[in-house]
């Protein structure tokens, strides 16, 4: 796959320096669980890879007694053009990490455009798993990369950790948001999943943020919108 199509996007300069990421006043969204895993398809001569999806490998997942709903990274997919795409994200205070269900680390540039389309999201996904990063195109910068668990070793020191269930308490997000200290960094881990609930042993507390099933990438967007609130991101 040709890295022209992974450019990165010029945003707010964000951090680099250890101590300079310390005090960095960001939202970090944790995609956890998330169903990235790449399988040999096709004949002996002709064999190549593909990021296992529920679409295109149902009879491999029948053959192997994987259940569908473990082949969904279009979840993953939907909350990546979602966090990529906000305000939040252009104005500098976003960054972003994956776990997948294999405990694969990923951290993701703010950067990064992601492609548009599953296909080739698909691709890039395959490329990055067996290659450990993608470069930008126009430079030496990764734009994606896997990183060395765990995941809590990037976080600020002392940051709250939040996980999102159904089985949380209920809040208001918009005034739950607004309550958290004003410049401090905070994590919210989003379950990258079709279905059940992700409970990272990391997350100290646990919110519920609406009546109803919500998608990962609804609940990315009602984060990210909270926080551009918050911190009056337009």
């Amino acid at each position: 796959m040709s890295a022209t199509r992974e450019e990165a996007t010029e945003y707010v300069k964000i951090p680099s320096g250890d101590g300079e990421r310390e005090n960095w006043k960001r939202l970090i969204v944790v995609i956890e669980d998330a169903n990235l895993q790449t399988i040999k398809v096709g004949g002996s001569k002709g064999a190549s890879f593909a990021l296992m999806n529920s679409d295109d490998h149902r009879a491999w997942l029948s053959r192997n007694n994987i259940d569908v709903n473990l082949a969904r990274p279009d979840i993953t997919h939907q909350c990546l053009l979602m966090l990529l795409d906000s305000p939040l994200n252009k104005a500098g205070m976003l960054q972003i990490f994956i776990r997948t269900n294999k405990n694969v680390l990923i951290e993701v540039n703010p950067h990064t455009r992601i492609p548009r389309t599953f296909k080739r999201f698909s691709g890039l996904m395959v490329q990055l798993l067996h290659k450990l990063s993608i470069r930008a195109a126009n430079g030496p910068t990764k734009l994606l990369k896997v990183i060395k668990n765990p995941v809590t070793k990037y976080f600020p020191t002392g940051c709250r950790r939040i996980g999102t269930s159904t089985e949380g308490k209920m809040v208001k997000l918009g005034e739950y948001v607004a309550s958290l200290p004003e410049d401090e960094p905070v994590v919210f881990v989003v379950g990258g999943i079709a279905r059940g609930q992700v409970n990272p042993d990391y997350v100290t507390e646990t919110i519920a943020i609406s009546e109803f099933p919500l998608s990962a990438a609804g609940v990315c967007s009602k984060i990210c919108t909270a926080f551009e609130a918050k911190w009056d991101v337009l």
